[in-house]
């Protein structure tokens, strides 16, 4: 980093002040995040970065040939067509799947994929037992000492219910909520 750091130091006069000051802005911004001792165990000239660029060359050299300044990069020989473009963008494995196990949901009505709970009705059961672990006394006793029976309006506790927690909710009991 210290390397790449002295290279940034030479400078182009030919940039505008306005591109120098914010690249210096950006620098200080920079500096703020290295540590400390990074620039303590260098002697000299900060490690701002400035614009670098080689001085302009009124003539290439006589003995360098017309390709040598440029970068050379793979290109296609032919052209591909149409046909072949259309061929590959629409490639039955590219394209998206029609799906033919969506039914419709029992319960709200709502599409929902053949073997998976409609996500309609599992928001509904999310907001009902987030309600219920409120009335029980907070999200906490996921794991309570005793069992916990839950008791809708106009439902009362059976024989089997004694000795269990009872939560009484003042509405009427969802159909997708069974008694069981």
């Amino acid at each position: 980093m210290v390397m790449a750091l002295a290279c940034l130091r030479v400078t182009l006069p030919s940039w505008p002040a306005a591109a120098v000051r914010l690249l210096q802005n950006y620098w200080a911004r920079v500096e703020k995040t290295l540590p400390s001792d990074l620039s303590a165990g260098f002697p000299g000239p900060s490690w701002a970065p400035a614009l670098a660029g080689a001085p302009p060359t009124p003539l290439p050299p006589a003995d360098a040939g017309l390709a040598d300044g440029f970068v050379w990069m793979a290109v296609p020989k032919n052209r591909r067509s149409i046909e072949v473009n259309r061929c590959r963008r629409r490639n039955p494995r590219k394209l998206i799947k029609v799906k033919n196990n969506i039914d419709v949901c029992p319960e709200c009505g709502h599409l929902k994929l053949k073997h998976v709970l409609c996500g309609y009705c599992y928001s509904k059961v999310r907001h009902e037992t987030a309600q219920i672990r409120k009335q029980m006394g907070g999200r906490d006793s996921r794991v309570p000492t005793v069992e916990t029976v839950v008791l809708y309006q106009g439902e009362t506790p059976s024989a089997e219910d004694q000795g269990k927690r009872l939560i009484e909710r003042d509405r009427k009991r969802p159909s997708w909520f069974s008694r069981t």
